[in-house]
């Protein structure tokens, strides 16, 4: 639309069903990849990229012509096609139901580019359990304990 501009920055988190480390070390920067494809495809450009083996943190420019909700359906759909058709996994592989999405002011986006670079040193002190509710609790979002991510009982 002529005269339309925007700058909308966020940070999302999802993970992989009941949180099972099933995303390995031999094929997860080509999952990046394959995420990052998705999202340009979309128009959207990717800031950052990074996760371990049971969650993903991707940081987004996004653009309002397509809803938040779409394209995170678009990319967990298209992406666990991808990693189940390439039988990366021995199981079905499945994204968990739902999703986090955080926005950042343009002079935030350093330092989120950097946390999500480092993920894997971030999780040798703390769960992603402890991370997700530090996020919600830090943007004051009203949450329910029995909806956080499950895990695998």
């Amino acid at each position: 639309m002529a005269n339309t501009y925007t700058q909308i920055h966020v940070h999302f988190i999802f993970a992989v069903k009941y949180r099972q480390a099933a995303i390995h070390t031999n094929w997860k920067n080509d999952l990046y990849k394959y995420i990052s494809g998705i999202i340009k495809n979309n128009n959207h450009k990717v800031l950052a990229i990074n996760g371990v083996s049971d969650h993903v943190h991707v940081l987004i420019g996004i653009r309002p012509a397509q809803s938040i909700s779409e394209l995170m359906k678009s990319i967990k759909q298209n992406s666990s096609k991808w990693i189940n058709e390439n039988k990366f996994t021995n199981i079905h592989f499945e994204w968990q139901e739902g999703y986090g999405a955080f926005s950042y002011s343009k002079s935030q986006l350093s330092a989120v580019a950097d946390y999500i670079e480092h993920q894997e040193e971030h999780h040798k002190k703390k769960t992603f359990k402890e991370e997700y509710i530090n996020f919600l609790e830090k943007f004051e979002v009203d949450y329910d304990e029995k909806f956080i991510f499950k895990e695998l009982i």
